[in-house]
């Protein structure tokens, strides 16, 4: 694994390379270029554009995620530049824009990163980093002078291919500095973006910020550039050519949502969850006047829309009064939507998008410099949760990483299931609209229920899967399937009159799949239950359909209760993850087992990687509980000696066989100093030579001295009559645990006869509520076990193998032959 500055660096090193390339591509073609002739074709130009675009995205993403932030919220405000501006070369080499609209197509965007890029320099010069400051003016200058010379043909072209001269030097400076301290081995470093230098990307203070908040609030900038520039007369009219900026826009935004699941940001996740559907919308928007289809903004939609912004501003007013005052412009938005019939189209609904326009860019200069500043401008942060705070029976809940841990586990994810609900929400009331004449398919189906309900719900399902919630991520993605194909069959008319069993077979696979999903939904709660439920009765009326036996109003009225159903669990989800008391109630599971279903209590499951959750799970041992843990190999069942009712306790756990007995591990050579008298100098020098690791040593037991470690009557657990396996294990967590703890029993986390446990999911699955705690740490590093190596006749020169697992017997073999060959000179093991 690379080191965080090193990783910081090199994709610091990306960034600034990538960025110069695009810059000199850029160069050439204005320097290059006249009139009438382009040195670069436009569609070739495109696609070149598209590709540095993708790298420079990769690039910001990883330094995000090492928290080079301000480089990263520079690089992706330039992928997403180049990105739709490429896509508008495409479209116009394709002959799908005539060259005429050009300048309409290019301008509204050009436009949005002009101010963007501006804003980044002067955060930049605020907060001394003169290498950015340099790189994001220069390309801001360049935006500005191409915007001119598509208003005044000829101007401006050489003075854009100046500024991209100024970005192509810098990254010349840069190259030539990465040169010289590759050769100087670090002694001499140039200014740059390195992770050393004054100037460079550095792990700022305020983690809280990401960068893919900020290029979010660019993509909202974007938007609404692009749809107010026709109220301002700039362009003639929202058409085809604005369908690049605008699903560029959704499809960064996307990516922005996936990032503040990441970073444990439900509601930031969600927010940009929906107006990146907007986006979409947006864009579908132009798009069907290339095809001269009027679009159309039925009214409840829209005001669905609204409240669902509105829920989200108020929970949002936690994070900040200002994130809180923001999102509120969207609930403006959505209720101007819902006034005029054309939507995006109007008058009332660009006005609302000239405020976001202002509002962005201010969110976009407090977030980005907050971000990347020592110094924060006050945003509002807390006065909303002193406020509510002081209210009688309400506590808000703590929010940190440990909220969203699964009870099996842990995640890099936060929960999605505030989004999925939600996205739920508004496919159904979508799916509700009469739409008289028109055809539902283009104007409504396409761009809310499969967007909505299809692509927003299949991500929650693929976050959902990632943080190992298997019943969220099976619901999200079956439904998003789902929604997809009724919305194209049932109301885009895609079966025609193709009607009949063939159809019915398909739909009937469907409605035995949720099948599935109702009677594990009656294990988790009523709420969960109620939703799986409604949802079956809309597959019924699928097949229905499908017949042609639909009764008149069903479809309609059980698709209304599926979305009242949806926003009581948005609302439950979101009360509940905000506020520790009091709760929304989601109802007791319908059906109670033992084991892991049914409600049943589940044991401490604690993320190893916490020094603290080790320290619990010691305390547990030490009160004679047993407990799963991970190794260099596979997952352990594990017991302190000193409690030999505990032993007792994991073996019965086990169904131990005879031929099966336990072992015992120690943390380091120095547990095994009460009994250094009963050990052989061969055998103690051979285990300092070969510990830690993945060998486990059969050993003489001669004499009582299992009994100095506390283990009594358990003793007979561990080992044989005549012989007991040892180990240090190869793993940080399993000696630290074992140092707290002292030497402890040890055996696999499995039933016998069963497979090895390879996951922290796995020990309580196996062994149900028996197991008093889990240490958790993921899938095992190794499937494999270990050697056990038979060193009971070790005195007289020889060690056999019982089993050769993880570390080869050659290894073990030439480890061994050297601590012979040191006792031959005299050399004997120090540590006693």
């Amino acid at each position: 694994t690379m080191a965080p500055g090193r990783s910081a660096s090199l994709y610091a090193s990306v960034g600034v390379i990538t960025i110069s390339g695009g810059s000199l591509l850029l160069l050439v073609q204005n320097y290059g270029s006249s009139p009438v002739k382009d040195v670069i074709p436009n569609t070739a130009l495109g696609i070149l554009l598209l590709v540095v675009a993708v790298l420079l995205a990769y690039a910001g993403i990883r330094g995000s995620l090492s928290h080079g932030r301000l480089l990263s919220t520079l690089c992706l405000t330039v992928s997403a530049l180049w990105c739709g501006s490429g896509l508008v070369y495409i479209l116009e080499g394709q002959r799908l824009l005539q060259a005429s609209e050009l300048r309409s197509a290019l301008i509204p965007g050009l436009a949005a990163f002009t101010l963007a890029l501006l804003i980044v320099g002067s955060v930049a010069v605020m907060v001394k980093k003169v290498f950015l400051f340099l790189i994001a003016i220069g390309i801001s200058l360049a935006c500005a002078h191409q915007i001119a010379g598509l208003a005044a043909v000829g101007f401006g072209q050489s003075a854009t291919a100046a500024n991209y001269l100024l970005v192509c030097l810098v990254g010349v400076y840069f190259g030539f500095g990465r040169l010289l301290s590759n050769i100087t081995h670090g002694k001499v470093m140039l200014s740059g973006p390195s992770g050393k230098s004054r100037t460079g990307v550095v792990t700022e203070q305020n983690q809280e910020c990401s960068a893919a908040v900020s290029v979010g609030l660019v993509m909202n900038l974007l938007s609404a550039s692009v749809l107010v520039c026709p109220l301002l007369g700039v362009v003639p009219d929202l058409f085809v050519g604005h369908v690049p900026w605008l699903w560029t826009a959704g499809v960064f935004q996307l990516g922005a949502c996936v990032l503040l699941y990441r970073a444990m940001d439900t509601l930031g996740a969600t927010f940009y969850g929906f107006v990146a559907l907007l986006k979409f919308a947006e864009g579908y928007s132009a798009l069907l006047t290339f095809y001269s289809v009027q679009t159309y903004s039925p009214v409840p939609f829209p005001v669905v829309f609204s409240v669902l912004f509105f829920t989200l501003a108020l929970f949002s007013l936690q994070k900040s009064l200002l994130d809180g005052l923001y999102h509120l412009f969207y609930v403006a938005y959505c209720i101007a939507l819902a006034v005029e019939r054309q939507g995006f189209l109007q008058g009332g609904a660009q006005g609302v998008q000239g405020a976001i326009f202002v509002m962005s860019a201010l969110m976009f200069l407090l977030t980005t410099y907050n971000t990347a500043a020592t110094t924060m401008i006050p945003t509002g942060t807390g006065y909303f949760k002193a406020l509510v705070s002081k209210l009688q029976g309400i506590t808000f809940r703590a929010h940190d990483k440990e909220l969203h841990s699964p009870y099996l586990g842990y995640s890099k994810y936060a929960d999605a299931e505030v989004l999925g609900h939600a996205c739920s929400v508004l496919a159904a009331f979508a799916m509700t609209i009469t739409l008289s004449d028109r055809n539902p398919l283009s104007v409504l189906v396409l761009p809310w229920v499969v967007v909505a309900g299809g692509v927003l719900q299949l991500l929650c399902g693929s976050v959902a899967f990632s943080r190992g919630k298997s019943f969220e991520s099976t619901v999200f993605i079956l439904y998003g399937m789902m929604w997809t194909v009724w919305g194209l069959t049932r109301y885009g008319g895609l079966y025609g009159e193709t009607r009949g069993f063939n159809l019915s077979v398909g739909i009937i696979g469907f409605i035995l799949f949720n099948t599935l999903v109702v009677v594990a939904a009656m294990f988790l709660n009523v709420a969960w239950f109620a939703y799986a439920l409604t949802f079956q009765l809309i597959l019924i009326s699928f097949l229905l359909d499908a017949v042609g036996s639909l009764p008149f109003g069903y479809d309609i009225g059980v698709t209304i209760i599926f979305g009242v159903v949806s926003f009581y669990c948005f609302l439950a989800h979101i009360f509940n993850s905000t506020f520790q008391t009091p709760q929304i109630p989601l109802g007791k599971p319908l059906v109670r087992l033992g084991g892991i279903g049914g409600g049943a209590d589940v044991c401490p499951h604690l993320p190893a990687r916490k020094a603290s959750s080790v320290q619990q799970i010691a305390e547990i041992m030490k009160s004679g509980g047993i407990c799963g843990m991970p190794t260099d190999t596979v997952y352990v069942l594990v017991a302190a000696c000193n409690r030999p009712e505990a032993v007792v306790k994991a073996y019965n756990v086990k169904k131990q066989a005879q031929d099966r007995p336990m072992s015992m591990w120690i943390s380091s050579i120095q547990q095994l100093e009460p009994v250094r008298h009963l050990l052989s100098p061969l055998l103690l020098d051979f285990m300092e030579a070969a510990w830690p690791s993945s060998i486990s040593m059969v050993i003489p037991r001669g004499g009582p001295w299992m009994d100095i470690f506390g283990l009594g009557d358990a003793s007979r657990h561990i080992g044989t009559p005549q012989s007991i396996a040892i180990r240090n294990p190869d793993c940080s967590v399993a000696t630290y645990l074992i140092s707290k703890v002292g030497p402890i029993a040890v055996t696999s986390a499995n039933p016998t006869g069963e497979a090895d446990t390879t996951h922290h999911n796995q020990v309580y699955a196996k062994l149900g509520n028996k197991v008093d705690g889990v240490l958790c740490d993921g899938a095992s590093p190794e499937n494999i076990a270990s050697t056990v190596v038979d060193c009971t006749k070790i005195d007289s020169g020889q060690i056999g193998f019982f089993r050769v697992g993880l570390i080869p017997k050659s290894k073990v073999l030439k480890i061994f032959e050297e601590v012979q060959m040191r006792h031959r000179q005299g050399q004997t093991n120090s540590a006693f």
